[in-house]
C-alpha cells in the first residue's frame, strides 16, 4: 500500500521502477525543485543535489571526449605533417639510386620508421649486378610473392595498406634486421599496364606503431605518391 495516497499507484511504480526518467527530464526536475523549496519535510528528498551530481557527472563526460576529440586531431595533424614532409623530401632526389638510398634514409626518418624496403617482382631467375649495387633497401623476388606477402597467405581481398603485428620480419625482406622487426605496413604497389606490381615495406621494433587498428588513409596517399614517382624511374 503506497504511503502517500495523493499519488495514482501505478504512476509510483513507473517512477520506481525508472527513476532516471526523473532526472533526465528537466521541467520536471524544476517543478519538484519548486516543490522542494516549498516544502522540506520527512518524506521529500532534496533533489537539488542529486541534479547537480548527475550533471557534474556529463559534464566529466564531456570534457573526457572532449579532449579525446582534441588529441585526436593533433594526432592526425601531426601525422599529416609528417607524410607531407616525407613525400618532399621523397621528390628531391635527381637519380634512382640517390631515391632508393633516401628511402631508408632520411624518409624512414622522417616517417619515423626502423626499417623501409622497396620490393620489386621480377621473372628474371639470375642475379643481376646492378641490383646490388642499389644497397639493400631493394629487394627482388618472385612474380606473387607481393600479394602473398601482404595478405600473409590467407588469400583475401587485397587491400591497398596492410597494418599488423608480428613476432619477426621476413628474411626476404628485412635480411638480418628481421629478428628486431614487431610490425608492419605493407604499401600495394601498381606500377602500370604490362609491369608487374611491387611494394613498399616498412618495418617497425614498437608492436604498437602499426596494428589493424589504426587509419591507413596517409599511407595510401604516401603509396599513391610512391606509385607515381616509381613510374617516373620506370618510363
Amino acid at each position: 500500500m503506497s504511503s502517500n495516497p495523493n499519488i495514482d499507484e501505478s504512476l509510483r511504480a513507473k517512477i520506481i521502477a525508472e527513476p532516471a526518467a526523473i532526472l533526465d527530464d528537466r521541467d520536471l526536475m524544476h517543478a519538484l525543485i519548486a516543490a522542494n523549496d516549498r516544502e522540506i519535510g520527512a518524506n521529500v528528498v532534496d533533489l537539488r543535489g542529486i541534479a547537480m551530481e548527475r550533471l557534474e557527472a556529463r559534464l566529466d563526460r564531456l570534457e573526457d571526449t572532449h579532449r579525446s576529440v582534441i588529441a585526436a586531431a593533433y594526432e592526425n595533424l601531426a601525422g599529416t605533417n609528417q607524410v607531407h614532409r616525407a613525400v618532399l623530401r621523397m621528390l628531391d632526389p635527381m637519380d634512382f639510386e640517390a631515391f632508393l638510398s633516401d628511402l631508408d634514409g632520411e624518409v624512414a626518418d622522417t616517417l619515423g620508421v626502423d626499417h623501409m624496403h622497396l620490393v620489386l617482382e621480377t621473372v628474371q631467375t639470375d642475379d643481376d649486378p646492378t641490383v646490388g649495387k642499389l644497397g639493400t633497401v631493394l629487394k627482388v623476388v618472385r612474380p606473387g610473392f607481393c600479394n602473398e606477402y601482404a595478405d600473409g597467405g590467407r588469400g583475401a581481398p587485397p587491400r591497398q595498406v596492410t597494418l599488423r603485428q608480428v613476432q619477426s620480419g621476413s628474411l626476404a625482406v628485412y635480411g638480418e634486421m628481421a629478428q628486431y622487426v614487431r610490425s608492419e605496413a605493407c604499401l600495394r604497389l601498381n606500377f602500370g599496364r604490362g609491369r608487374l606490381p611491387g611494394m613498399l615495406v616498412m618495418g617497425s621494433e614498437d608492436p604498437h606503431q602499426f596494428t589493424p587498428q589504426h587509419g591507413t588513409d596517409l599511407l595510401g596517399f604516401f603509396a599513391g605518391v610512391f606509385e607515381r614517382t616509381m613510374r617516373r624511374w620506370l618510363d
